[in-house]
């Protein structure tokens, strides 16, 4: 009788032409998405943390809840200067640190979500944008998965034994 066997799969791996077909280089498209992940992560609240003390791209202060507003020390302006230095730190930290940094950032995605919650429940508005952001949100966590197997790993490994 024969024996079932079980199909062995090999991990999808992409060839690196420009190495040559021959050299025995493959590349890993996890880590492609690692490194595509981390650099959004970085650059995204880098630019939305300095936007906040310009306001270039919309007034931020409309987005804050106003209960926030009045149980947090500061004005409105105050407390969204305070953002932008923590959007600036932890898109830093995701850069340096992508397994920290990518926790940071989904605490804040998470913190963005219940404010934009609250504003909605007030004034019944934002849901899209608190439903982008929880999109984002699972971004980061996938961040947060892929770092802890490519955060120290190099970008091209040998197949040659």
């Amino acid at each position: 009788m024969a024996q079932a066997t079980t199909p062995q799969y090999e991990t999808h791996r992409l060839r690196l032409h420009a190495l040559g077909p021959s050299s025995g280089a493959t590349w890993d498209p996890g880590y492609g998405a690692f490194w595509l992940l981390r650099l959004g992560f970085f650059v995204a609240p880098v630019l939305f943390g300095i936007d906040k003390f310009y306001n270039w791209m919309v007034p931020w202060k409309s987005y804050l809840w106003a209960g926030a507003v009045n149980n947090l020390p500061g004005t409105a302006t105050q407390i969204m200067y305070g953002v932008g230095v923590l959007e600036i730190v932890a898109g830093i930290v995701v850069l340096l640190w992508p397994r920290i940094g990518s926790l940071l950032v989904a605490g804040w995605l998470v913190a963005i979500v219940v404010d934009l919650v609250l504003v909605g429940i007030d004034e019944n508005e934002y849901w899209d944008i608190a439903l982008r952001d929880f999109g984002l949100f699972l971004g980061a966590v996938s961040l947060f998965l892929l770092a802890t197997k490519y955060a120290r790993r190099p970008a091209v490994e040998s197949t040659r034994t």
